[in-house]
């Protein structure tokens, strides 16, 4: 009988029932997921492999040739020239009368005062009253002109150039009595060009027969149309400065210490108080080392609103002693290589110290290679100028130098430009602007690739050969192409000197800066006519 239930009905033919239809979904699901799953896994592999090779490139790219820093850059056919390449009369016997200037700031800041010096007097026809050197509460230094340069040689080598005095002279002032000349103090107007010594300084020097610049730190333009001046500038800067007998000594010492062992790398590690506050990079350090920075910039400097993490990313802040090892060993200097730190009193102490004493545990300075005694002798063992003297000359004979900060007529400005006169010495300029979010990304564990991006941002820096100066760059930095000549050109502007028109002393043309390390291979660099690598004596410039 009926009992109300309807049989299934069987499905048609060609048709699914609803099971089938159910297990057929399930299963184009099951098949769509593995196959998202394998599309995923392909996708994250080829975004791998994609990266891997992006890196691998990156890599590639970045790779820096350390073993050619050891040796030097390329000279391209250049060679150092200071001679002139005109008609130069030497001074008259009768000067329009006495220029004093007083150099203020500190060892190379005064350097180059110097050297601007010289050549005012030249433009004015002045004689020239040996510079003075002034004595401030940072280097408490009283050593003077005498104290830390060698006179005669400075007076004997610009005698072509101006006539140099110890003092000015007396003048009778009755018959029987005679006092100082008093010159007419004047301050120059900051990179004052040559018509302001030409005219206004002039002026007052003929109508009270001397005249007394004060301060005279860029008191006269870097950038001057006059390629015979620019090359004054050098015949004084390196070859009438030569440090006393007692700093070449000790200096010798040194190289020849550090020279033992093999090559060697000098870094002007600027990290002192005086730097820092200048820059107002103060956030890395302890409250109590940051009021003593912010107490000493009151002191000091103009008051000026600081961003510590918006001067660090202009490049504005002193790269750190560890950025500093991060850097060489990015670029691949093994942590056996010799350094010589040129340093002060380093702000903050050994805990700055230790991050690149783990990368590179040879780090040498002047009290480790040089006995108390010997620094005593020639007063190198304080603050005062001496010291820094010491560290110029080691600096300018290493094979490579780095500096960690660069600024107008500071230490790292002036040897720059000097170890690119005497062979295109190999020099490290860290881009710290280009740097910087680099390493910021670095402290944030973001290390992805940061070897290859440190190292690309060294490629684009000049290491040392010959370049254009291009604005803010100092002149003392960079002295091409004035102060070097072409053997090979058809350029009259440029071709080397056929025959060297100067009386040079002979005791000039056998030394660098009067340092005579021939029977080392510290006076080594390569030849300058051509880009092949061997040796010969620094001294044997053409100037």
């Amino acid at each position: 009988g009926a009992t109300g239930h309807n049989p299934e009905v069987p499905p048609r033919r060609g048709q699914l029932g609803s099971r089938q239809l159910k297990q057929f979904s399930a299963g184009v699901k099951v098949i769509a997921g593995r196959l998202s799953v394998a599309l995923l896994v392909l996708l994250i592999c080829t975004v791998s492999l994609v990266s891997r090779i992006r890196d691998d490139r990156l890599v590639a790219q970045s790779q820096i040739d350390v073993g050619k820093l050891w040796t030097g850059a390329p000279s391209n056919g250049w060679r150092p020239s200071s001679a002139p390449r005109t008609y130069w009369p030497p001074p008259p016997l009768e000067s329009n009368g006495y220029l004093v200037v007083r150099c203020n700031g500190g060892l190379n800041q005064q350097r180059s005062a110097i050297c601007n010096a010289v050549l005012a007097a030249r433009i004015m026809n002045a004689t020239l009253v040996l510079p003075e050197l002034d004595t401030n509460s940072y280097w408490r230094d009283k050593s003077g002109f005498a104290g830390i340069y060698d006179v005669d040689h400075f007076i004997k080598s610009l005698k072509y150039d101006v006539k140099v005095v110890r003092s000015l002279p007396e003048v009778p002032v009755t018959a029987k009595k005679k006092k100082k000349l008093k010159p007419f103090q004047l301050r120059p107007p900051r990179d004052a060009p040559p018509n302001w010594y030409e005219t206004i300084a002039l002026e007052k020097m003929k109508e009270h027969g001397a005249v007394y610049l004060t301060p005279f730190s860029h008191r006269l333009a870097e950038e001057i149309d006059i390629a015979e001046y620019q090359r004054l500038r050098c015949r004084v800067n390196y070859h009438a400065l030569r440090f006393k007998e007692d700093v070449i000594k000790l200096s010798t010492s040194i190289v020849n210490h550090l020279r033992s062992e093999g090559h060697f790398m000098a870094i002007h590690l600027r990290f002192e108080m005086d730097m820092l506050s200048f820059a107002g990079c103060f956030d890395i350090f302890t409250p109590e080392e940051q009021v003593i920075l912010r107490k000493y910039r009151e002191q000091n400097f103009a008051e000026k609103r600081l961003v510590y993490s918006e001067r660090r990313i202009i490049g504005k802040c002193p790269l750190t002693p560890e950025e500093v090892g991060l850097i060489l060993n990015a670029m691949g200097f093994y942590n056996s290589t010799r350094i010589y730190l040129a340093a002060g009193e380093l702000f903050g102490g050994e805990r700055f110290m230790k991050p690149l004493r783990a990368l590179f545990p040879h780090l040498e300075n002047r009290t480790t290679v040089s006995s108390a005694k010997d620094l005593a002798a020639v007063n190198a063992d304080g603050r005062g100028l001496l010291g820094p003297a010491v560290d110029y000359m080691v600096c300018l004979l290493s094979d490579i130098f780095m500096p960690t900060y660069d600024g107008p007529s500071n230490f790292a400005n002036n040897l720059m430009g000097h170890r690119l006169y005497y062979g295109f010495r190999s020099t490290i300029q860290p881009d710290r602007k280009a740097l910087a979010s680099i390493f910021i990304d670095h402290e944030r564990s973001r290390t992805r690739n940061f070897e290859a991006l440190v190292r690309l941002v060294m490629q684009k820096t000049p290491f040392g050969g010959p370049h254009e100066r291009i604005h803010p760059e100092s002149f003392y930095t960079n002295p091409w192409p004035e102060c070097f000549c072409q053997t090979s050109t058809e350029s009259v502007e440029h071709k080397c000197p056929s025959t060297n028109f100067m009386e040079v002393p002979k005791n000039q043309s056998s030394d660098v800066n009067g340092l005579d390390l021939s029977s080392t291979d510290s006076l080594s660099t390569r030849s300058l006519d051509d880009n092949n690598v061997h040796t010969r004596k620094i001294g044997d410039v053409n100037f």
